[in-house]
């Protein structure tokens, strides 16, 4: 990383300097694991402590921030906005590297290349696939054939995506992802025993997405599973057939969303979270992790527990759960005391 002062970073951050500006910085780093040299920052005030034991050279802080400390601060509104936009500005400055197109690739008949694309060792591309400018594919991606792959977008090394699967604009798709298999479609016999049903649909993934690493998108059994614009998909994520995933919407790891559910725009999914099939979610809901939704969320705001509920409903049943010895207590002395009167009536 090159070298800048404090000063320069203020300049670029938008920030207030508390201390001597013309101090170096080479790095960034955590606060807790900061080295001379570094910027670091604290977003969440339980990190403040760290503040006056830091060996970084300088820490963002809020502007709100009013102790009194000895170490170098750049003061701003928003710290965790801050730091990542100066990491965005160093990345900016990295000279990209030259397209290229490995000689082990293997790229089927038809195939549209657009300019500036970079394909890796081993790639594989099927026929009549479309792979617009600045592209990049990594190391062994599959792409099977009528893939399309929209400009800026990134494909780790390792992904799989099935025919007709389409990957909007600025999208990356992180390492181990598989796009467009077969969802668990099965038809039980009066045997017992299973029938695969054919699956015949694809996947349609928006603009500036995200997809992390080992999450698979199932194709539609007939028709498309569609991730909308500006959806954040964490690691290890089951997203089944048919499903819709509404506009900027995020959902935490290993958590899975049945076949033929409607996530609404603007959605947040906790960790480990279940949601059943052919489901309905509007706009705007939040829910906990480890919550299992088994019905329609019909408004908008935080549900928790399963069954999911309101999370203040869940909070005050899991608040009386907690007084029900101590009840259950008091009701026996109450009894006891009730016998011992009707005793002496007797």
């Amino acid at each position: 990383m090159m070298v800048r002062t404090i000063a320069e970073i203020a300049a670029i951050i938008g920030g207030k300097i508390t201390g001597n500006p013309s101090t170096p910085i080479t790095g960034v780093s955590s606060i807790e694991n900061s080295i001379e040299g570094d910027i670091t920052f604290v977003a969440n005030p339980r990190y403040e402590k760290y503040i006056s034991t830091t060996k970084a050279s300088c820490v963002i802080v809020s502007s709100s921030f009013s102790q009194e400390t000895v170490q170098n601060l750049i003061l701003v509104d928003k710290p965790y906005d801050a730091i990542v936009q100066y990491i965005e500005f160093v990345l900016s400055l990295i000279p990209k590297k030259e397209s290229v197109i490995h000689s082990s690739a293997v790229i089927g008949d038809n195939t549209s290349i657009g300019k500036n694309v970079s394909i890796h060792a081993n790639v594989v591309i099927g026929e009549n696939c479309i792979i617009e400018d600045n592209v990049v594919i990594f190391a062994n991606v599959v792409l099977e054939s009528e893939c399309i792959i929209r400009k800026d977008s990134i494909l780790r090394a390792n992904v799989t995506c099935y025919e007709r699967t389409t990957i909007g604009e600025n999208t990356i798709i992180n390492s181990g992802a598989v796009i467009g298999s077969d969802g668990f479609g099965f038809i039980e016999n009066l045997d017992g025993s299973f029938k695969r049903i054919p699956h015949i649909g694809n996947v349609q993934i928006g603009n500036h997405c995200d997809i992390g690493a080992n999450t698979t998108i199932d194709r539609g059994t007939i028709g498309t599973t569609i991730i909308e614009d500006g959806v954040k998909i964490d690691n290890l994520v089951q997203i089944a057939h048919n499903v819709r995933i509404g506009q900027n919407s995020a959902i935490a790891s290993q958590s899975g969303i049945a076949g033929s559910t409607t996530i609404g725009k603007g959605n947040r999914i906790g960790g480990q979270v279940g949601i059943i099939g052919h489901l309905n979610l509007v706009e705007n809901v939040i829910i906990h992790p480890q919550t299992g939704v088994s019905k329609n969320i019909t408004k908008p705001g935080h549900y928790f527990g399963s069954p999911a509920k309101e999370h203040l409903t869940t909070l005050k049943q899991e608040a009386a759960l907690n007084q029900l010895p101590q009840l259950l207590k008091e009701f026996r002395e109450l009894k006891n005391k009730f016998d011992k009167v009707q005793q002496i009536e007797e």
